[in-house]
């Protein structure tokens, strides 16, 4: 059993090596991506885009088509959006931003990726433990009004799942100097946008809100994010950065996906008539299990407490070819957590079927 306590998901290489398999063997239920093989149409702009300029020249210093595309997504100025090579580029700007401000809130259990980002900076930051018991209502009030200059939320929240209301959200806007809202799965569940605290940005110059495209249409590989935001802040984190954090294929995909709405509409209903179905049958099947708790959840993974450790459990699925999230680095989970994204009904049943044959 490997003793490395992995920080993301979507391991799949090291986990082949050390399994020594094909890692297109591997059901990857650890990733928080769509089950689904990227968009026909966005294959099909990305050979074109191999066979254009756009790989030989250098890509638009300002990305200025990228982010027309994205604020007329939006219906904002273009000023407040600045893409990135994923969020994960952009939560290291922001966490520049972060420290300089004074101490960050942040929740846990939550996403490791922002104490990184902090300590690249040498920010300061303290935990705000969220109750580890919740209810499958959506969207929830969000359970904290913490005393700092920071604040930083995941809307739904990773690893929960739990949808938090823009209501509840919007009041913390008026006692902090920063307030970060990383909204990286919110397109992925159904009625989320509701709850998106984009509309507020135009009035509200402490906020930063960042967005994932790697979630919904499973181009991790591609690593495209944005950020939206006051133009000052932006305009300085443009400065700090490399020149050209996204590629030419990042670009000519992100403006494909953005430009057109008939399509990304399409594809986002599949996406939640896929999630509405799967998300329930999965979580009743993992409820039915011995020795299991299966917690609900408004997004595509769900987090399961074990009444013992399931650190076995997992490497034992690791061997039958299904790797899940291992939950240790999540502050305030431990070895009795792990956290399973939704596949396909095939998968999902294996992944079920595997686990109950370990569990009986």
């Amino acid at each position: 059993m490997s003793s490395k306590v992995p920080t993301h998901g979507g391991n799949i290489s090291e986990e082949a090596r050390r399994l020594g398999i094909n890692e297109n063997q591997i059901i990857d239920a650890s990733a928080s991506l769509v089950p689904f093989r990227p968009p026909d149409l966005l294959t099909r702009r990305l050979v074109q885009a191999l066979k254009s300029p756009s790989l030989r020249n250098y890509p638009d210093i300002t990305f200025q088509s990228l982010k027309d595309a994205i604020s007329n997504w939006h219906e904002i100025d273009s000023a407040m959006v600045l893409p990135g090579n994923g969020a994960a580029e952009l939560l290291t700007w922001t966490a520049r931003e972060a420290s300089e401000k004074g101490t960050s809130a942040l929740t846990t259990p939550g996403f490791s990726d922002y104490e990184r980002a902090l300590n690249c900076w040498h920010g300061k930051y303290i935990y705000m433990p969220l109750p580890l018991c919740w209810t499958a209502q959506k969207p929830q009030d969000f359970p904290f009004t913490p005393k700092s200059n920071v604040i930083w939320i995941t809307n739904p929240h990773n690893p929960t799942g739990q949808l938090w209301s823009r209501a509840s959200i919007e009041p913390l806007l008026k006692n902090h100097r920063l307030v970060i809202c990383d909204e990286a799965f919110l397109s992925l569940v159904p009625e989320g946008e509701k709850e998106s605290l984009i509309p507020l940005v135009k009035k509200n110059s402490n906020l930063v809100v960042l967005r994932s495209l790697t979630k919904l249409f499973a181009i991790a590989g591609l690593r495209l994010g944005y950020a939206i935001s006051s133009p000052q802040r932006l305009n300085k984190w443009q400065n700090w950065r490399d020149p050209w954090p996204v590629n030419g294929l990042a670009t000519a995909a992100g403006l494909m996906l953005m430009s057109n709405k008939s399509f990304y509409n399409q594809w986002t209903n599949k996406i939640h008539n896929w999630l509405l179905k799967e998300g329930p049958w999965m979580h009743s099947k993992l409820q039915g299990l011995p020795g299991i708790k299966s917690y609900p959840s408004s997004t595509n993974f769900l987090l399961i407490e074990g009444n013992q450790s399931l650190l076995e459990l997992r490497e034992n699925l690791c061997r039958k070819k299904i790797l899940i999230r291992d939950c240790r680095s999540f502050i305030g989970l431990g070895e009795n957590w792990l956290r399973i994204s939704l596949q396909t009904r095939k998968n999902n049943f294996r992944i079920y079927s595997t686990m109950q044959d370990f569990l009986n």
